[in-house]
C-alpha cells in the first residue's frame, strides 16, 4: 500500500475546509473554496498534487452519494409541479447554447479549419460542450443556503435532468457523422428504456421498503446500508445497461426513497458520509484535473468570447424558459444562475470529441477555461440571486 494517498486525503480535506470557511467569512458558498482548493494543490499552480486513480474514482463516488442526497431531498409533490416547466427550461438550456458556441467558433474559426464541412461539424461539436451541466456544484450550494427544495431549486434539478438526456441525444447526433457504428437508434431507445424501468423500480422497490419498514420498525442503521446498496445498483444500472450518467440514476434512487417515511434519517446519514470525506475530494478533484497549456492571442480571445457566451447563453435559455413557464423575473435569474456550471461532463464530451477527432488541441485550452470560470462563478451568482432583500424598517 502507498501511504502517501493518507497524506494527501490529509491535505485536501484540510484545504478544502479552510479555504471553505474562508469563503464563508466573505458570505460565500463554501463549495467555492472546496473548487479553488484543487486548483491550488493541482498542475495548474503549485503541483504538489495529481489527480490519481484513488482520487478519481472516490469522487465519483462523491458525486453519486451528493446527487442520491439531493433525490431524497426532493419534495415529490413540487417536483411533478416543475416537470412540464423542467422540461421547456432544459430544451431552451441546451438549444441556445448549442447555437452560440456553433456561431462563435465556426465564424471566428480559431484552428483555420480548411475543410468547410469538417470546421462545421467541429463547431457544431463545441456547441454541443456548451450544453452540458453540471449540477453537482449548483445542489452542493442550494443545500448550503437551503434553497434546494425551492420552486426553483426543484425546476434546476428536473431541468438537469431532462439536460443530460438532451445533452446525449446530441452528442449522439453529432458522433453519428464522425463515427460510423453509433447506433443513434439504439441510444433513443435505452434511453426511453431507462426511464421506463425506472418506473417500475421505484415503484416495487417503494413496496418493498414500505414492508421492510414496518417489519423492522427498529432496524435504522441496516436501513441506511440497503438505502446505499440501491443508490449504487441504481447508478451501476444508468450507466452500465442504459448508457445514462450514473448520477441519473443516484438520483433518481435518492427519489423513490424520499418517498419513505425515514428520508430524514437517511438524509442525515448521507449528509455526514458527504461531508466528512466524498464532497470534498469530489470537488477538488475538479480543480485537479486542470492542465492550462500555452495559448496564442487568438485563443486567449477566443476563450474570453467562449466563456462569455457560455455563461449567457445558459443564463438567457433556462431563463427565457422558466419565464415561458411563468415563472417570476427573480426565479428566472435563479434558475438560470443554476445551469452555468459545466464542471467535469463538459470536460468528459470534450474528451469523447478528442477521441472521435472533433475536438482539435488548440480548442481543448479554452474548453478548460470555461470549466474553470463557470464551476467557481455559478456558486457566486447563485448566492447574489438567492440572497433575501433585507426589507426596509419604517421608522
Amino acid at each position: 500500500m502507498d501511504y502517501t494517498l493518507l497524506l494527501n486525503i490529509a491535505m485536501i480535506l484540510f484545504s478544502t475546509k479552510l479555504l471553505g470557511l474562508i469563503f464563508q467569512r466573505f458570505n460565500m458558498p463554501q463549495v467555492v473554496g472546496a473548487l479553488l482548493a484543487g486548483l491550488v494543490l493541482g498542475p495548474a499552480m503549485l503541483n504538489v498534487l495529481q489527480e490519481d486513480e484513488f482520487i478519481s474514482m472516490i469522487s465519483e463516488l462523491g458525486v453519486i452519494v451528493l446527487m442520491f442526497s439531493a433525490g431524497l431531498e426532493t419534495d415529490i409533490k413540487e417536483f411533478k409541479k416543475t416537470g412540464l416547466a423542467s422540461l421547456v427550461i432544459a430544451v431552451l438550456g441546451v438549444l441556445v447554447p448549442l447555437l452560440g458556441g456553433f456561431c462563435l467558433t465556426y465564424f471566428m474559426n480559431p484552428v483555420a479549419e480548411n475543410d468547410d464541412s469538417m470546421a462545421m461539424l467541429k463547431s457544431m461539436f463545441v456547441g454541443v460542450i456548451l450544453t452540458a451541466t453540471s449540477v453537482s456544484i449548483t445542489v452542493e450550494t442550494l443545500k448550503e443556503m437551503g434553497k434546494l427544495n425551492s420552486k426553483a431549486g426543484n425546476a434546476i434539478l428536473g431541468a438537469a435532468i431532462i439536460d443530460d438526456v438532451l445533452g446525449i441525444v446530441a452528442l449522439t447526433i453529432i458522433s453519428s457523422f464522425a463515427v460510423e457504428d453509433v447506433d443513434m437508434v439504439m441510444v433513443m431507445l435505452k434511453i426511453v428504456g431507462f426511464f421506463a424501468f425506472a418506473i417500475v423500480v421505484g415503484f416495487l422497490c417503494f413496496k418493498l421498503f414500505s414492508f421492510y419498514m414496518n417489519h423492522y420498525k427498529k432496524d435504522y442503521r441496516r436501513f441506511v446500508m440497503w438505502a446505499f446498496t440501491f443508490c449504487l445498483i441504481m447508478a451501476w444500472i444508468s450507466e452500465i445497461l442504459f448508457s445514462v450518467a450514473d448520477i441519473t440514476g443516484a438520483y433518481i434512487a435518492g427519489l423513490i426513497m424520499s418517498s419513505t417515511n425515514r428520508k430524514e434519517y437517511l438524509a442525515v446519514r448521507f449528509n455526514t458520509l458527504s461531508y466528512m470525506l466524498l464532497s470534498p475530494i469530489f470537488f477538488a478533484s475538479i480543480g485537479l484535473k486542470v492542465v492550462l497549456p500555452k495559448m496564442s492571442a487568438g485563443i486567449i480571445i477566443f476563450s474570453v468570447l467562449l466563456t462569455v457566451i457560455a455563461i449567457l447563453t445558459k443564463m438567457a435559455g433556462c431563463g427565457v424558459g422558466a419565464k415561458l413557464c411563468r415563472f417570476s423575473n427573480r426565479e428566472c435569474l435563479q434558475i438560470g444562475a443554476g445551469m452555468i456550471s459545466r464542471g467535469e461532463v463538459a470536460l468528459i464530451v470534450a474528451d469523447k470529441g478528442a477521441q472521435m477527432g472533433l475536438m482539435d488541441s488548440e480548442i481543448f485550452a479554452p474548453v478548460v477555461i470555461v470549466v474553470i470560470v463557470t464551476t467557481i462563478i455559478a456558486p457566486v451568482i447563485l448566492k447574489v440571486v438567492f440572497s433575501e432583500r433585507k426589507k426596509a424598517v419604517s421608522q
